[in-house]
């Protein structure tokens, strides 16, 4: 006798997910050059981190694709998908290329760490409406969350290899190990955290890694915020 097996149910949930996106220029050389800077100044900015890489600038061609993909993982940079392309264009050539998107929601663009003092102010944030999130357990490593129109506040800590990413400000009442970007488009926003060991810290577009933070304040309450065209972290008194 066969015993009867009850139907499995399958479902499918979406998710929203967060990615990076890099934008090669020809020639590729000289934005690879920059791209290096980038990564001397904050060599953990793409650690863990999703790439999406716009094409659109670059021939339509496989060689020159793989080329880019090639050179960004070797930087160990993640790339998740091509946009800017079409796999009917391709062909055949779409073939061991990471998958093509379109259709992506925009976000604010992010400006890379700089060190330059002669940078324009920042224009003033436009109005959003404010929302919060409040989070009652600790963010595990490979975690993101993403607020961008409001606060985040983790009753806990936040593991090396999760991320907050935040409209307003973040509030962390635990020991922040991963990385958190506040002021998402608004440099009003802050950082709190009651044990500071960050992989990453940033405010509209400016950053501070690990290695940049002074050494002083690694587990102790910090606040960080922004003045003028520079990321300040300081003690909480």
């Amino acid at each position: 006798m066969t015993d009867s097996i009850a139907p499995t149910s399958v479902r499918f949930r979406g998710r929203s997910l967060m990615a990076l996106v890099l934008t090669p220029e020809p020639p590729t050389e000289a934005w690879l050059e920059e791209l290096d800077r980038l990564l001397t100044r904050s060599p953990a900015y793409f650690v863990n981190r999703p790439v999406v890489v716009d094409v659109a600038a670059l021939p339509q061609t496989r060689p020159a694709l793989m080329g880019i993909v090639n050179e960004l993982q070797a930087r160990k940079i993640r790339v998740m998908a091509l946009e800017g392309t079409e796999t009917a264009i391709l062909g055949a050539d779409a073939r061991g290329l990471p998958p093509i998107i379109a259709d992506g929601r925009p976000s604010t663009p992010i400006e890379p760490p700089s060190r330059s003092e002669d940078a324009a102010p920042a224009h003033p944030p436009t109005p959003r409406p404010h929302t919060s999130m409040v989070i009652e357990r600790p963010i595990r490593s490979g975690q993101s969350i993403y607020c961008p129109d409001g606060d985040v506040t983790v009753l806990g800590s936040v593991a090396s290899g999760a991320e907050i990413v935040a409209g307003g400000s973040i509030h962390i009442y635990g020991a922040l190990r991963g990385r958190a970007l506040a002021g998402w488009g608004n440099r009003a926003g802050r950082i709190f955290c009651q044990s500071l060991d960050a992989e990453l810290l940033a405010i509209d577009g400016l950053y501070k890694t690990a290695d940049e933070i002074d050494g002083g304040l690694r587990g102790r309450p910090v606040q960080a915020w922004t003045s003028g065209d520079t990321l300040m972290v300081e003690a909480l008194t």
